[in-house]
């Protein structure tokens, strides 16, 4: 392939990824895929995975092109075109109808629905299909579908918003704002980024919080909202209770509670989430939840707080991803750590993260984490 080729390609399909990009937050539970059509060296149609998973990148981008720019373009996708028939028909059948030329892919899908399927229907029907270009960019993209897929839990991010000394509150509990706005609205953004916001009883006790993405325009559809509650102690005064049945809110809770104690989360809107214990000490197996959370289709979640569930969370080795704001500030040791006993007693039992990213916010620093090997 001639350099300035092979260049173009790069750039339509980093565009692809951009526009994927756009689906995080919104598209579960269907991958977040983008899809650029190019003809004669012009876009002709741009699409990304729409909120609730449908309609499709594919379809999308062959809607904006029209049936006569469509013909003989090169699609330039981020995972392989689905093969199967779900609530939508197979897309490697639409651009098979629509009469493209090429298909570029960048990821195959490890779904075993499809896993070579629609590369192998696209060649059959004697459209030329390369694959792999900007894969591990698109691989991250959509890490989260990609484990749900194959370990069946989602992705899970642990968000920290810190002193320098990885104090989350003072002594009294008070805490806002360690952070300064740019740091704040960060977290929102992140928010509408993911599927769900986890957090644990103690934090909607301590804070009431409501766990929206307030950024305007920013998500159009609210991440989902989950409690991990064993006791079932959430107030049903709590904003979250008060809010269920405009913004999706579940209470993962232990079986067993008397239904008289479970109706008026019900009531209120809160799907009840039953979640075997753990033991010894009772709390809930964040694991379980968190395959109850892929079974239903979840692929990213944000763990919000406090410091019991973080704790949990690298207890279970279940944190994928760190998301650290650093506020430059100490409260010293009477200070409420972030995260609440490790049975750490030696310093190769320590869990351990890579660094793949920082950057200022305003007086703040975002340091970005990821599962160390």
């Amino acid at each position: 392939m001639p350099p300035a080729a092979a260049s173009d390609d790069l750039a339509h399909m980093r565009a692809a990824l951009a526009l994927a990009r756009r689906g995080l937050g919104n598209a579960w539970p269907n991958p977040a895929v983008g899809c650029v059509l190019v003809r004669d060296g012009r876009v002709v149609g741009r699409g990304w995975t729409q909120p609730g998973g449908r309609p499709h990148a594919e379809t999308e981008a062959l809607r904006r092109a029209g049936p006569e720019a469509a013909r003989g373009a090169t699609a330039y996708v981020t995972l392989e075109p689905c093969s199967h028939h779900g609530r939508t028909p197979p897309c490697c059948d639409a651009l098979i109808a629509a009469g493209v030329a090429r298909v570029v892919v960048a990821l195959q899908d490890p779904d075993s629905r499809v896993n070579g399927r629609g590369l192998d229907r696209l060649r059959a029907a004697g459209i030329a299909v390369e694959t792999g270009l900007c894969e591990a960019e698109a691989r991250a993209v959509n890490a989260g579908f990609i484990r749900r897929i194959r370990l069946g839990l989602p992705l899970v991010t642990l968000k920290l918003a810190t002193t320098l000394d990885g104090r989350i509150a003072t002594a009294t509990g008070e805490s806002r704002w360690i952070t300064g706005p740019a740091a704040r609205r960060e977290g929102h953004a992140m928010r509408a980024r993911h599927d769900a916001v986890l957090v644990g009883s103690g934090t909607v006790l301590a804070d009431d919080p409501d766990l929206t993405c307030r950024l305007p325009g920013m998500a159009a559809v609210p991440a989902l909202r989950v409690v991990a509650d064993s006791r079932l102690r959430t107030p049903l005064s709590a904003r979250l209770v008060a809010t269920a049945r405009q913004i999706p809110t579940w209470l993962a809770t232990r079986p067993g509670h008397p239904p008289a104690r479970r109706a008026p989360y019900q009531e209120a809107g809160v799907e009840i989430l039953a979640v075997p214990a753990a033991e010894p000490d009772g709390g809930l197996d964040l694991r379980a939840l968190l395959g109850a959370l892929g079974q239903r289709g979840v692929t990213r979640v944000l763990a919000e707080g406090g410091a019991a569930l973080a704790a949990a969370l690298l207890r279970a080795d279940l944190v994928d991803r760190i998301a650290w704001f650093h506020a430059p500030g100490i409260l010293g040791a009477e200070g409420r750590a972030a995260v609440d006993h490790l049975p750490v007693t030696g310093l190769a039992q320590m869990p351990r993260f890579q660094r793949v990213a920082s950057r200022p916010l305003g007086e703040d620093w975002l340091t970005e984490f990821e599962r160390g090997n």
